[in-house]
């Protein structure tokens, strides 16, 4: 086999095996990663919504730990989404709007999401400013949660709280010097 044979079935035994993502961080790429679960994995039972006298949250609402490495350069603070595409029948729901993050910063501990630490709250879904759960009807299949992280040249203090995610997007149009994200999977 010839060396191009060689670095194509590298290839592909590199996205089989997920140590492209590996490859892309040692290459300085913008990652976020989380130690609980890979990129497209299953969220743990305690990662789901805790709210009472809903049956569809199971869980503990406890977030689950994060982490990211290499922002772009210029860049001042950070913004974290957290969103359910399928969730309100396909209409979206957003658990979690966090903005005004430290560009010192380069993750969260389980729970910090949870309890608002390290982070100017938005507004999400069911109207908090913190990490709101997985909370998916029995029978409606796995929902995908997207963590979407966005450096921005803006400084932590550039907003107050309780934006919701579309008003932030707004503000942050002509602000976003790049983003990674992340994918967890969860269901009933």
């Amino acid at each position: 086999m010839n060396d191009r044979g060689l670095s194509a079935l590298a290839l592909g035994a590199a996205l089989l095996t997920g140590s492209l993502s590996f490859a892309a961080q040692a290459a300085g790429t913008f990652t976020l990663t989380s130690p609980v679960f890979q990129d497209g994995g299953m969220l743990a039972q305690k990662y789901a919504g805790a709210t009472p006298g809903n049956a569809s949250c199971t869980g503990d609402n406890v977030s689950p730990p994060l982490n990211w490495s290499n922002p772009p350069a210029g860049t001042q603070s950070f913004a974290l989404l957290l969103s359910d595409p399928e969730g309100r029948s396909g209409l979206g729901v957003s658990h979690l709007v966090a903005y005004g993050i430290p560009v010192s910063a380069s993750g969260f501990a389980e729970g910090d999401l949870t309890l608002g630490k390290g982070f100017v709250g938005g507004k999400n879904s069911p109207g908090t400013g913190v990490y709101h759960g997985p909370c998916p009807p029995a029978g409606s299949g796995l929902h995908h949660y997207t963590f979407v992280l966005i450096a921005t040249d803006l400084p932590p203090h550039a907003f107050g709280p309780g934006l919701t995610r579309e008003q932030l997007l707004a503000k942050l149009q002509g602000h976003a010097k790049g983003g990674a994200g992340i994918i967890g999977r969860f269901g009933q």
